[in-house]
């Protein structure tokens, strides 16, 4: 049962929280909601969140999820580079689909990195939870990939990912980032179904 004892504990784990931490979550949160409304300065949002969870993550002992900060810093330029680029030509970036064969082939790339980086966080480093760690990394690296070219079923992978991340920071105390993680569970469905109905408006009218 939720006993007193863990609520005392996790109030005043957000009473102790820090102003960088609520930063980064506010502007973690600003990057989704303009990202659902294919707006590019969910870029911007998102370079300035990673900065500060570089430094977060490492102090809470995620070293993977530290270093995709780094990666998520230079797809934020990456992605805005390629929304705005594609915006300024007649070759606008759509909303697409990747075929089956593409999600089983990244699947199985997923899956071998988490193990392979999993066992050698945990036989070589101070790292904690380092198979979900590997997981929510590299299945991001992919997914952020997918959201800078528009692939659709980007949404559906946050969906996995988001929902392993909540108890991974749940477990390292950083509980504002887990209840941001709840509420990008709910986010990344509504985004789904928003540019899904963009996708289907767009097949339509090509």
């Amino acid at each position: 049962m939720f006993s007193e004892e863990v609520f005392n504990a996790i109030t005043a784990a957000f009473a102790a929280m820090s102003l960088w931490e609520v930063a980064a979550v506010v502007l973690a949160l600003a990057y989704l909601i303009f990202a659902m409304k294919e707006n590019s300065l969910c870029w911007y949002a998102a370079f300035v969140s990673t900065s500060i969870y570089v430094f977060l993550f490492w102090d809470v002992s995620l070293l993977m999820e530290s270093a995709l900060q780094i990666f998520y810093l230079v797809m934020a330029v990456y992605g805005w580079w390629q929304w705005r680029k594609q915006g300024d030509t007649q070759s606008e970036l759509r909303i697409h689909r990747w075929a089956l064969r593409t999600h089983i082939i990244v699947a199985v790339v997923v899956g071998l990195l988490t193990l392979s980086f999993g066992y050698v966080l945990s036989t070589s480093t101070h790292a904690e939870l380092p198979y979900l760690d590997s997981f929510t990394t590299w299945g991001a690296v992919v997914t952020t990939y997918m959201v800078t070219r528009k692939v659709l079923e980007n949404w559906i992978y946050w969906i996995v990912i988001d929902g392993a991340s909540v108890y991974l920071y749940i477990d390292r105390e950083l509980y504002l980032t887990a209840l941001l993680f709840v509420l990008y569970v709910v986010l990344v469905v509504i985004g789904f179904f928003q540019w899904n109905a963009i996708y289907k408006r767009e097949q339509l009218e090509s």
